[in-house]
């Protein structure tokens, strides 16, 4: 792990950099493959399941006899601990949904919205190397609630063309209507054209790595809405000489277990804090099963310690992180000066993998800085306002002379006409 003290402001940009890939042919390879499955649906998405997934598919849909095997292999400690965070993501979800006013800005002009749920929504869910049942959840408990009618999954199989029986059960105690075995860009594909087998959907929801990024951002360009430009997970952790140590290096790894192009970094005031969380950063790696996908991702991560809370707040602000916790002894008034973050965790015992399972928020959240302008996905995200305005007699003449005169301005006549005509009669 880097450690950095006192960092000019001239450094910034660089030292808050994200890892990246060589991207350099990825929007032509992703494009190639989305082309290809727009022109021959199914069949194509089982060439790139073999290719990339290296599973040769029949079928591209889950049954719902696996679904069934599924539900029998899991373990009863787990489905009661999903079936936990099922309860709490619905309860914070459910609370957003709010009846929303109708305004009378002027006597006789009515203005309001009504929230429609998008139809047909696709999920999708990253296999790589961890089975993501946590994700199914964040994404069709608000999808349900919001009222979607047609709610799609897509997530990669294994070698043997099944998929991880928690991904089974978290979808169906969530309510997803069908679940397809396709991963990665094909996935992106499917749900945005539609296939012989995989329903178009209106939105695609989801995180995933650089192609799957990639191939959202794409298909947003003309074909289907998209939730985010979600990429590698991230964290940031704020501390100061109140924080514990063994606490702060054990939510650094949390993320640096996610995937080699993982980031996380602790911004601290304390020199103490700083020297004791890289050696116990050490410690609790040495231990980690996934020991090799977090070492690579620490190699790339940091600790920085800077001079005073002022430069913690611009710098966590500039970052704009995905996560961020915020270990220190007054942590609301720092967390009342972010602008910029995905989600917050507040105090020493708040880690981020409360946010990740079962606190209630959600854990599909802007990335690589896009924080800065998106929010996480929540029950909004399932759904279109619809405007509405009913104007009588009355406010039509209240507010037409003032109609006639901007149109007439900007010289749309008909615009003007279509005021002028009714204040005739």
């Amino acid at each position: 792990m880097q450690y950095v003290k006192y960092p000019a402001k001239s450094e910034w940009a660089s030292l808050l950099s994200r890892p990246t890939m060589d991207n350099s042919n990825l929007f032509d390879l992703v494009r190639n493959v989305l082309n290809d499955i727009r022109t021959r649906g199914d069949e194509a998405v089982k060439e790139y399941e073999l290719k990339f997934d290296k599973v040769q598919l029949n079928a591209l849909q889950v049954s719902e006899q696996e679904i069934k095997e599924a539900e029998a292999i899991v373990s009863n400690d787990l489905k009661e601990a999903i079936l936990l965070a099922k309860e709490n993501i619905t309860k914070f979800h459910a609370a957003q949904d709010q009846p929303l006013p109708c305004v009378e800005t002027m006597p006789g002009v009515k203005c309001w919205q009504k929230a429609v749920a998008i139809e047909r929504v696709g999920l999708y869910i990253p296999g790589g190397t961890a089975p993501l049942f946590s994700t199914v959840l964040m994404l069709a408990i608000p999808a349900k609630i919001a009222g979607c009618k047609e709610i799609t999954l897509c997530t990669p199989p294994n070698k043997e063309g099944k998929v991880h029986p928690a991904v089974l059960f978290a979808a169906k105690a969530a309510g997803v209507n069908r679940i397809f075995k396709i991963g990665g860009v094909q996935a992106i594909g499917a749900m945005a054209y539609g296939t012989e087998s995989v329903p178009k959907a209106y939105k695609i929801f989801g995180p995933g790595n650089q192609y799957v990024t990639a191939a959202k951002q794409l298909v947003s360009l003309r074909d289907v809405a998209i939730d985010m430009p979600a990429g590698p997970s991230e964290v940031e952790v704020i501390a100061d000489e109140t924080a514990n140590p063994v606490f702060v290096a054990s939510d650094l790894l949390s993320q640096a277990e996610h995937g080699v192009d993982s980031q996380a970094i602790c911004v601290t005031t304390s020199e103490e804090l700083a020297e004791k969380t890289m050696a116990e950063v050490d410690r609790q790696l040495a231990l980690l099963p996934r020991k090799e996908i977090a070492e690579k991702s620490v190699s790339h991560s940091k600790i920085i310690l800077v001079k005073n809370i002022d430069e913690i707040v611009e710098m966590s602000n500039e970052y704009a992180p995905e996560h961020l916790i915020i270990s220190t002894k007054n942590y609301m008034e720092i967390a009342e000066r972010i602008v910029n973050a995905g989600s917050l965790f507040l105090g020493h015992y708040t880690p981020e993998s409360a946010g990740d399972y079962a606190s209630g928020t959600n854990h599909t959240l802007p990335t690589n800085g896009y924080a800065k302008a998106y929010n996480g996905v929540n029950l909004d995200s399932f759904r279109k306002k619809i405007t509405y305005q009913e104007i009588s007699q009355a406010g039509l003449q209240t507010i037409g002379n003032a109609i006639e005169t901007m149109a007439e301005n900007e010289q749309l006549f008909a615009h003007k006409n279509a005021v002028t005509l009714r204040l005739k009669k």
